[in-house]
């Protein structure tokens, strides 16, 4: 949880308790580790949050500011919601309205939403769900013929019953993320290649084990995908951070 100085928002808020971006990020990178400055500035471009300015144009954030911050972060990495939703969610929840959010993603409850309150305290570990179609246009924000190009791409491809798996959802909001910097889905067909090529190289170490027949084995071999997964994860990044020549936080 996020832990800010005491003070209200908007122009009450006392001056030594307001924050420049750099004392925001080192809070934030308690929980979020990889949130950077662009971040928090594009959420300031995206409505999610209003800063105020100094004469000179420098940031200053207030405690609310951060809390908010916060929120919009955890709504994005727990349940993977487009911005325009955290957006409208936050804001009625500050109306003093009852907003709940979709049934989405990694969402604990598979009911038909849950209170924006219980989404501030910790997280639960997520559970593998599925998804329809219509529920992924939702999430992403997206309409048909976006996702039917996704799809000739080979960036997300339904399931045999029509609809997605949970990972799916985080594909989606990547890919939308990607595009605000006019990264198009054609372009992401070399790392849908490497992805396939990654994830074929796993599968080679890991089948043996899936046929064994001890069961206690075939267990393992799922432990070990997740595990070998993870690390070619990270090896993708760490390669991909030195050829640009960049180190993210």
């Amino acid at each position: 949880m996020l832990h800010t100085p005491s003070g209200g928002a908007g122009s009450g808020t006392a001056a030594a308790d307001m924050m420049s971006i750099g004392a925001v990020l080192n809070v934030l990178r308690d929980e979020f580790p990889e949130v950077t400055v662009s971040k928090i500035r594009f959420l300031e471009a995206e409505g999610l949050i209003e800063p105020q300015r100094t004469p000179s144009g420098y940031r200053k954030f207030s405690p609310h500011d951060v809390e908010r911050l916060g929120h919009v972060l955890r709504m994005q990495r727990d349940h993977y919601l487009p911005l325009k939703v955290i957006r409208e969610h936050l804001d009625a929840l500050e109306r003093g309205e009852d907003a709940r959010l979709p049934a989405l993603g990694r969402q604990r409850d598979a009911g038909d939403g849950e209170r924006l309150g219980e989404l501030f305290t910790e997280p639960e570990p997520p559970t593998a769900a599925r998804i329809g179609r219509a529920e992924l246009l939702a999430a992403a924000g997206i309409g048909e013929p976006e996702l039917a190009e996704w799809e000739s791409y080979g960036l997300v491809t339904p399931l045999r019953d029509g609809g997605y798996d949970a990972e799916t959802v985080t594909v989606a909001a990547l890919v939308v993320e990607l595009g605000r910097f006019g990264i198009e889905p054609r372009h992401l067909r070399a790392m849908k290649a490497a992805a396939d090529r990654e994830a074929g190289l796993v599968d080679q170490v890991v089948s043996p084990l899936r046929r064994h027949r001890n069961p206690q084995t075939r267990a393992h071999a799922e432990a070990r995908t997740k595990e070998l997964a993870g690390l070619t994860a990270k090896l993708h990044a760490a390669l991909v951070q030195s050829a640009l020549g960049v180190r993210l936080p």
